[in-house]
């Protein structure tokens, strides 16, 4: 047992209400305005700390917790976590988390917002009349694709693809198929209104494609140039995965050669900077990575990653035993730096 209470990083503005519970049981250390921290900040404010709670912005590997001794616990407040650099914290001992399940609808609904705004050329039409173009109005002005009755695609088929297939399946009357590394049981295909077909496949069947998978060294640009030459020239496709799933400049192509009819991204490969080749296209729908931006969500979000992490500083109902853990090998096998279940790490008593 030690005699102080537990230190924690807060490396972005958050909900102060919600961050306020971490004063209850540790000393805080917040971040007053958002920060851009580089490699030489993070590993700073990172010294001395027992635990974090830190957003996708904050990259953190080996240089970043060489000199974090005392760092039991990192709690990432999103569902992707490849700003980590697990093997590395794996060999540290330290423990990370993130924020599965309270943001799958949210997700599900920004998703179909965006193919509804591509196929239909929202966006597109707003400018248009905005830019005083209504009087060169025809017939043909700003035809876009249907949704009902169509063929939906999905790669990835998560808690959020699924969210997207019934909203699909059930809304819109669509055709749903997807592919996943591992097919669904019976049960929850037919839950859904999905197919599972081969990757090819999909590609060549589906009017809109929308991608949901998580991002991996194997599905780098999984998306590339051969992948969309075997897509439907009317299609669309929609990212709200990883942007590195997708090669860009062969999206652009595409887009601009009319192998494409339009797309959406809420996620880029290299955020916050997006390439100038999309942002010059008409037919693309861009985001800046809104997938879980509802209040409620956002909020729930934050809640989720303090209970981690006060449950990896050994305090509350899950002490020792964070529930989201994501490296949760170093638990069972005794490795992780932070306490067991049920035992006490500090004294509250300053």
């Amino acid at each position: 047992m030690t005699d102080r209470r537990p230190r924690v990083w807060v490396s972005q503005p958050l909900f102060d209400d919600t961050v306020a519970q971490l004063a209850l049981h540790c000393d805080v250390v917040s971040t007053d305005a958002v920060t851009k921290h580089d490699s030489a900040s993070l590993s700073a404010n990172l010294a001395d700390m027992d635990g974090v709670l830190i957003t996708l912005n904050e990259r953190i590997g080996a240089a970043e917790i060489a000199n974090a001794s005392a760092l039991k616990m990192i709690a990432n407040v999103g569902v992707g976590y490849n700003n980590l650099d697990v093997p590395a914290l794996n060999a540290a001992g330290i423990v990370a988390s993130n924020t599965p399940d309270v943001l799958t609808e949210t997700t599900a609904d920004l998703g179909f917002s965006l193919l509804m705004a591509a196929a239909r050329r929202i966006v597109e039409s707003d400018r248009w009349l905005r830019d005083g173009k209504w009087g060169q109005w025809s017939f043909t002005t700003m035809l876009g694709a249907d949704l009902h009755g169509s063929t939906l695609g999905i790669l990835g088929m998560g808690r959020i693809g699924q969210a997207i297939a019934r909203r699909g399946h059930h809304g819109f009357g669509m055709k749903v198929l997807y592919h996943n590394r591992s097919q669904l049981p019976a049960e929850q295909e037919q839950a859904v209104g999905a197919s599972y077909v081969g990757f090819d496949e999909l590609l060549a069947s589906v009017d809109h494609l929308v991608l949901v998978l998580p991002y991996t060294a194997q599905n780098h640009h999984i998306i590339n140039a051969a992948a969309l030459a075997k897509m439907k020239p009317t299609a669309t496709l929609i990212n709200i995965a990883r942007g590195g799933i997708v090669d860009e400049l062969a999206l652009v192509d595409a887009l601009a050669n009319g192998r494409l009819a339009s797309a959406a991204l809420d996620v880029y490969e290299n955020e916050p900077n997006v390439r100038p080749e999309l942002l010059a296209l008409d037919n693309i729908v861009l985001t800046p990575h809104i997938g879980s931006a509802s209040l409620a969500t956002r909020r729930a979000m934050v809640q989720v990653a303090l209970d981690n992490l006060l449950a990896g500083l050994g305090i509350g109902p899950d002490a020792g035993k964070p529930v989201n853990a994501i490296n949760a090998e170093l638990l069972s096998n005794g490795t992780a730096r932070i306490a067991v279940a049920g035992k006490k790490i500090y004294d509250k008593k300053r």
